[in-house]
């Protein structure tokens, strides 16, 4: 999932401060299950700002709404009949929900509540870590399903640089080698010397980021 965390309120409330009538909307997705932009969080922040208002003495309306994804013009369109009746939008979705709706919604200024972090999954309880940097050519079947690309801290893929120490990078202490774990996930499986000693092509990179803006059409889906 996409993980995500609240911006620092001092910069919402400079980004708030030329208006006096917003549209706070959340998105019942990923940021919902990162407790960053859920319904709980939009009415959290809705409460934050109206507060920080009144002590300068000044008013602001703040009409909250959590749509099921910001990511889906589907959902943004419900909407389309009560955008127009606010100054701006202060979407609290990651960085894809503010843009479909600057993009739906031209009029209307669409501001970022969130810090989008990464592509990740959940440790413990509160606690969550990157696991993909979306390249768009998955590897993970020639390295044991350890992303190197992302668990490496240089992003390696040929092995490890020889800079670790204790199955530790050398970048910092608390950050686990990647290589050092997908070696020892590759012994686990027994398949070391077959997968690890084997030469691989050149990975195609093409089809990452540095391209551009990437999209895929499945023609099966569309109408």
């Amino acid at each position: 999932m996409i993980i995500g965390h609240r911006k620092p309120m001092e910069e919402i409330l400079r980004m708030l401060e030329p208006y006096e009538k917003i549209l706070l909307a959340g998105c019942k997705g990923c940021v919902a299950v990162c407790a960053a932009g859920g319904e709980k969080e939009v009415g959290i922040l809705a409460s934050a700002i109206r507060l920080a208002r009144k002590k300068e003495g000044k008013e602001i309306e703040v009409r909250e709404v959590t749509l099921e994804r910001q990511c889906d013009p589907e959902y943004i369109d419900q909407i389309q009949d009560t955008v127009g009746g606010y100054q701006a939008v202060l979407s609290i979705a990651c960085g894809v929900g503010v843009q479909y709706m600057a993009e739906r919604y031209p009029g209307v200024p669409a501001l970022p509540g969130l810090n989008t972090d990464f592509m990740g999954g959940s440790l413990e309880q509160g606690v969550w870590a990157e696991r993909c940097q979306g390249c768009g050519n998955c590897v993970l079947h020639l390295t044991g399903g350890i992303c190197p690309i992302t668990r490496c801290s240089k992003s390696l893929l040929n092995g490890p640089c020889g800079g670790s120490t204790k199955g530790k990078c050398e970048i910092d202490p608390d950050v686990a080698c990647g290589w050092q774990l997908i070696v020892d996930r590759m012994k686990s499986l027994g398949i070391l010397e077959e997968a690890y000693e084997k030469l691989a092509d050149y990975k195609d990179w093409t089809t990452s980021r540095d391209g551009g803006p990437r999209k895929i059409v499945r023609e099966d889906m569309r109408e």
